[in-house]
């Protein structure tokens, strides 16, 4: 299983605005409002192409992941905490739901082995088990407030 260059795109992203604006509303160790970052200062420090930064921004507000405001003084921040951000919920916001078959969604499909296949059935279980270890990694897990972006040559 690897997982697209957006997806990985996307937590790198979210894992940049944690540091830079955590979660909504107040930070409670410091009792400052929590700040935004704009699409370009995070294209900057990612290192992540502006306009792909715009798409996903697009996909992680649409989730609930990302919170936004629009004119002067704009910008985004994260919808909630990190620690109450997973890679799945990350995930799932770029690639829809985690499934490592279609098979398992509900309809035809391209296989073969369609109605004859002795596996299918246990698939959601596979699925079940990738996704909670995906949910059982926070946001904070992935942040790291001493980061500083390599210099370009």
């Amino acid at each position: 299983m690897r997982l697209s260059s957006l997806a990985d795109y996307a937590v790198v992203m979210m894992s940049a605005a944690a540091r830079h604006c955590g979660g909504a509303g107040v930070d409670p160790l410091t009792g400052e409002k929590r700040k935004r970052i704009n699409a370009a200062q995070l294209a900057d420090e990612t290192g992540i192409p502006l306009p792909t930064v715009q798409k996903l921004v697009s996909k992680l507000s649409a989730a609930g992941l990302l919170s936004s405001v629009r004119g002067a003084g704009g910008g985004f921040r994260l919808a909630r905490p990190p620690a109450a951000v997973t890679l799945a919920d990350i995930i799932e916001a770029v690639e829809g739901p985690i499934a490592m078959t279609p098979c398992v969604d509900s309809g035809k499909h391209d296989c073969s082995l369609e109605g004859a296949c002795r596996v299918q059935q246990h698939w959601p279980q596979v699925n079940d088990a990738v996704r909670g270890a995906l949910a059982n990694v926070p946001l904070t897990q992935l942040v790291d407030r001493h980061f500083t972006r390599p210099e370009v040559l």
